[in-house]
């Protein structure tokens, strides 16, 4: 959790909201991402799927069978959902989202039976550090935002 909270910074330092992620697979990081998606142009590219996709690439496999993904922040449906698609087994979050997290806040997906993957989640790790970087980042945004207008 610790290389996911410096890949969040990567992200604050480049304007983006600072959500980091690894995975790892047998105690190595072969997945690594940080959000993109005002810089890339591209809706998708929170932190958890450019980690996803990197883990992929370096195993040459889209499924990530035994992988665990670190992730500064509760997942979104989209990100908990490529999660599934993955078959990632563990996820393990910092901060909860309380309005778009799809892991326990707003949503549990992977307490749905009806599903054929379920992740074991663990939440709340870092949780204090991870919460207060984005509370910062927004009261930071907020201030700035103040100002312009």
């Amino acid at each position: 959790m610790r290389l996911a909270l410096e890949l969040a910074k990567q992200a604050q330092a480049a304007g983006e909201v600072p959500v980091g992620a690894v995975v790892v697979k047998d105690g190595e990081i072969i997945g690594r991402g940080y959000n993109a998606p005002i810089s890339r142009h591209d809706p998708s590219a929170h932190a958890e799927m450019l980690a996803l996709r990197d883990a992929a690439q370096q195993t040459g496999n889209y499924r990530l069978t035994g992988c665990e993904l670190f992730v500064t922040l509760e997942p979104c449906l989209m990100c908990a959902g490529a999660v599934m698609h993955a078959r990632v087994a563990r996820l393990v979050y910092g901060a909860s989202d309380p309005k778009t997290g799809a892991c326990g806040s707003v949503l549990d997906v992977f307490a749905g039976t009806r599903l054929n993957h379920h992740a074991e989640v663990v939440a709340g790790v870092l949780a204090g550090e991870c919460g207060a970087m984005l509370s910062n980042f927004f009261a930071l945004r907020r201030l700035q935002q103040q100002k312009q207008s």
